[in-house]
């Protein structure tokens, strides 16, 4: 979806109706890999319609996989722990992080060499993290720089390790954790805080042997993976805006069926209903070993809070529509210890406090997060997305609460997670 011109939104009076979002992206990625060096044909429903997930399906096929279908629901012909391809050109992950962080540590237990890259916005994302462990299971690997991509990766018969995250990342985690599939023994990570655990879970339901003790997950090597059929819960991050939207607009009252409720994302909803929200989950279910349920929420009066420390890591993708939340709330948002934030899609302190500004909001950036006070009217503006898909979506719902209509560059966006954000906004802005 192009937008020639900016997006203008105009403000809403209530956030009414009954909503079912696309598949949840974290988990839409790692069942496409996972699919692709398992044994048979692994079916996948609702398989996420963003970009970013379709930049790995990309990959995937380049690697000598058929994948079958247009999406929602694909059906991908894994070949096993041995049946990818040297692929005849560079890998492309598009915008994707998730893509090359998660892909590089199956690549690095391939017999051949590969080259993959991204867009100017990834090229510009550091990957030492995923290069040290991996180095230290014996893969070559080169950088631009050092440490940009595109990176070069020479695969090889990997060794274990265990592994010590100098910081939570579900996205470093899963690189190692993916590189120890094709090490012959046991190869751990230790995470200082509790991450999203997707790739547990996955790995579970693909059939590898896996062992988490406290935040210590242990993989053993060369498991026979075996094709699942699988069905995507909605993903609560893309939830998270019109969550944000209803909470903070008077009269509203919205439902969202079929969200993923995974304990290590739904630390969101916790958050917001110790801020007073009035979500509820009326029906939950477990489906391929993640929790999947509804979820209403109304119109609240919200007290404020503060994120930091491992709360901090759990909510990072929700930060910048959070911030925006703060400013409906009595006592505002304090971030602190979410440094991560520099280095996503852009330095998302810094946009996010940029935009808030736009709007005639106060907001103070600090090294690793920022405090917006409560109580703030949001003014019409014209708002920059800066190519950031979160950050377009966080301030289409700052403007549905400003006093006039908005407006804002870049909103095409959003269609790197989320193509149909743009028009299910439209069905419930009222």
């Amino acid at each position: 979806m192009n937008f020639p011109m900016p997006k203008r939104i105009a403000p809403a009076s209530a956030i009414e109706g009954a909503i079912t979002l696309p598949g949840d992206k974290s988990i839409s990625h790692r069942y496409a890999m996972l699919a692709a060096i398992a044994s048979g044909v692994t079916r996948i429903s609702n398989y996420s319609t963003g970009a970013d997930c379709h930049s790995t399906l990309g990959c995937v096929r380049a690697l000598g996989i058929e994948v079958e279908g247009s999406g929602p629901e694909f059906a991908i012909h894994g070949r096993g722990l041995d049946g990818l391809r040297q692929p005849a050109g560079d890998l492309d992950a598009g915008n994707s992080g998730s893509t090359i962080r998660m892909l590089s540590g199956i690549l690095a237990g391939q017999p051949f060499r590969s080259r993959i890259f991204g867009d100017e916005s990834l090229s510009r994302r550091p990957m030492q993290r995923i290069m040290a462990p991996l180095a230290q299971m014996g893969a070559a690997i080169g950088a631009r720089e050092g440490k940009f991509p595109p990176l070069t990766i020479v695969g090889t018969e990997l060794r274990t390790i265990d592994y010590v995250l100098p910081m939570a990342s579900a996205q470093v985690k899963t690189c190692v954790l993916f590189a120890g599939l094709f090490a012959e023994g046991k190869t751990s990570v230790a995470e200082p805080v509790r991450s999203r655990d997707h790739t547990e879970i996955a790995l579970r339901e693909f059939g590898a042997e896996l062992a988490v003790e406290r935040q210590k997950i242990t993989v053993t090597g060369r498991p026979k993976l075996a094709a699942r059929e699988l069905d995507v819960p909605s993903d609560l991050s893309s939830a998270a805006f019109f969550i944000a939207a209803a909470l903070m607009t008077p009269g509203s009252r919205l439902s969202i069926a079929g969200v993923g409720l995974n304990p290590t994302r739904s630390a969101l909803l916790d958050f917001l209903v110790g801020m007073g929200a009035k979500i509820r989950i009326p029906n939950i279910e477990s489906r391929n070993g993640e929790l999947v349920g509804e979820i209403v929420v109304e119109y609240s009066p919200l007290r404020g809070g503060e994120i930091a420390g491992g709360l901090a890591a759990a909510l990072i993708d929700e930060i910048p529509v959070l911030a925006v939340l703060g400013t409906a709330t009595e006592e505002g948002l304090r971030v602190k210890d979410a440094a991560e934030l520099r280095i996503k899609e852009t330095d998302r302190i810094q946009t996010v406090v940029e935009n808030l500004r736009r709007m005639g909001v106060s907001a103070e950036e600090s090294a690793d997060g920022f405090f917006v006070p409560g109580r703030q009217k949001l003014r019409a503006a014209e708002l920059e997305s800066w190519g950031d898909h979160r950050i377009a979506m966080a301030f289409a719902v700052a403007a549905l609460r400003a006093d006039g209509e908005s407006a804002i560059n870049g909103a095409e966006a959003a269609s790197v997670s989320f193509p149909e954000f743009w028009d299910t906004l439209a069905a419930v802005a009222k």
